[in-house]
């Protein structure tokens, strides 16, 4: 099969293309090669690529698919995985300098599950520095472009997995979501992302950011790509004790064009000041869309919005001032080559190793967590973020599904909020409340801006309620299709 036609597939139509024995994982590993050859010079979407390693894998898959002992819906179908995720043997860096060597020596069990199903790795995708970002600008190894437009950032943190998808690097990828970053860059890039509720998949193997927020989840190129990925990676595991023993996986049962009567609930706190009116415009036409469609579309107040983001911040940087005590120059990853004793060496290591937004969540986290201000602070957000929970509890006995933008604007312009990191966490607004409340989230396209710039729709479910976003999702989605775009990448192609 041509390059063009591998490029072209969704995920789970190149499982079923090279199951058919229409085409082989070796050729659509190659095709994926090829197109990286072709524009990541440009894009910067990975941090490490396995290509030998990547050719071995997909020689292997195509030889037990021949022998009927993979069957999977992604066996032999190239990805890519968000560089804080464990593989063994293969480099995890964070993006960061102080764990620029680290390799460890197990694999995270999200990622395995996919290679145990035949997926075939091709390699690490960019991201903020320890997942602290909403850019892909914080990186060590620079920041990652929109496919879109390369002047613009793809969202972050998982921004270099979002942009893989979407510049054809890879059929589907592997994200994590700790204030929306799966949601922000999916809604940046034009592509499809899922948020699942915490707990739904491990987090076994995932560096820590903030333990109580993080989430694995996948990037793909339509819902049913997701919907899919997030089946087999979705089951109880013993190495993570947040870990959730559901049998409610079957995800893809949920891939339905059916909404009527589904009670769809518009907060208004999301459609106000700051809003972007293109951005408004196409969210709400979204709404529209699945009211003709048999849906019951009403406004509400869901309440506590502006509250979000300081208990979103002052939460995620004390458990990233926690979780990154341990990098210090003596057990893993970079160490400061001079010193003069071991309180030096510290100091020095943790100075040279990370970056300066890292320092600064790592310092507001551990001013949240003093002896003077913990209960001023942390506590408080503690509160808060039981009260936001009990908001959504409260939408959602009368509503199935929660609808809203995932960001204020289309993708910014590289520089622009990293120089000011306020508005940086502001643009978390719509995002963060998912991860302090523990619910699933999806992002898709609904539109594009004036520029051509693509526009994400988010939408909330309950807990553990993966199926009705799914399903609300995949009704909006087969509507939308004819209208989707792809980033031109001729103008991209061989530019370094």
């Amino acid at each position: 099969m041509e390059k063009e036609k591998i490029l072209a597939l969704t995920a789970v139509e190149l499982g079923k293309a090279i199951a058919a024995g229409e085409t082989t994982s070796v050729e659509a590993t190659k095709a994926y090669l090829d197109q990286m050859d072709a524009v990541e010079g440009a894009i910067h979407s990975y941090v490490t690529v396995e290509a030998e390693s990547a050719l071995a894998a997909a020689e292997a898959a195509d030889a037990a698919i021949k022998a009927g002992t993979l069957t999977g819906p992604l066996a032999g179908v190239p990805i890519a995985v968000k560089d804080n995720m464990c593989i063994e043997g293969s480099r995890t860096s964070c993006s960061s300098h102080i764990l620029e060597n680290f390799v460890p020596t197990f694999t995270a069990t999200a990622v395995k599950r996919l290679q145990d199903a035949g997926a075939v790795i091709l390699g690490r995708t960019n991201m903020d520095e320890f997942a602290m970002g909403s850019t892909t600008e914080t990186s060590y190894y620079g920041p990652t472009s929109n496919p879109w437009n390369l002047e613009h950032v793809p969202g972050g943190s998982s921004g270099g997995s979002a942009a893989a998808v979407a510049a054809d690097e890879c059929a589907m990828a592997l994200g994590s979501d700790t204030g929306g970053s799966i949601r922000q860059p999916a809604s940046f890039c034009g592509v499809t992302g899922i948020k699942p509720t915490y707990g739904r998949v491990s987090r076994y193997g995932l560096i820590a950011y903030g333990s109580s927020l993080d989430q694995i989840g996948p990037l793909g190129k339509d819902v049913t790509d997701c919907a899919t990925v997030l089946e087999m990676i979705s089951a109880h595991d013993e190495k993570d004790s947040t870990s959730a023993d559901r049998d409610d996986i079957k995800f893809t049962e949920a891939l339905v064009d059916d909404v009527k009567g589904l009670k769809i609930g518009l907060p208004r706190d999301y459609f106000g000041e700051g809003l972007d009116p293109e951005v408004k415009e196409a969210v709400l036409a979204a709404a529209e869309t699945l009211r003709l469609k048999g849906a019951i579309v009403e406004e509400f107040d869901l309440g506590l919005v502006e509250y979000a983001i300081p208990a979103y911040y002052v939460i995620a940087c004390a458990e990233a001032s926690s979780n990154l005590e341990r990098f210090d120059g003596v057990k893993y990853g970079f160490r400061t080559p001079d010193y003069a004793d071991l309180h030096s060496m510290y100091k020095k290591t943790r100075s040279e190793g990370f970056g300066p937004e890292v320092k600064r969540r790592i310092m507001l986290g551990s001013f949240v967590l003093s002896s003077g201000y913990f209960d001023a602070y942390y506590v408080k957000a503690l509160r808060v973020k039981h009260m936001i929970k009990d908001a959504f509890d409260k939408a959602f006995e009368k509503y199935d599904v929660i609808l809203g933008p995932c960001a204020p604007t289309t993708a910014l312009k590289k520089g622009q909020s990293l120089s000011d990191p306020l508005k940086m966490y502001l643009g978390d607004i719509y995002t963060v409340s998912v991860n302090l409340a523990g619910l699933p989230g999806i992002s898709l396209p609904c539109g594009y801006d004036a520029n051509g710039l693509p526009i994400g729709l988010q939408l909330l479910g309950q807990t553990f309620d993966e199926k009705t976003i799914i399903r609300a999702a995949y009704s909006f989605e087969q509507t939308f299709v004819d209208e989707k775009k792809k980033p031109d990448l001729t103008a991209v192609e061989g530019r370094a």
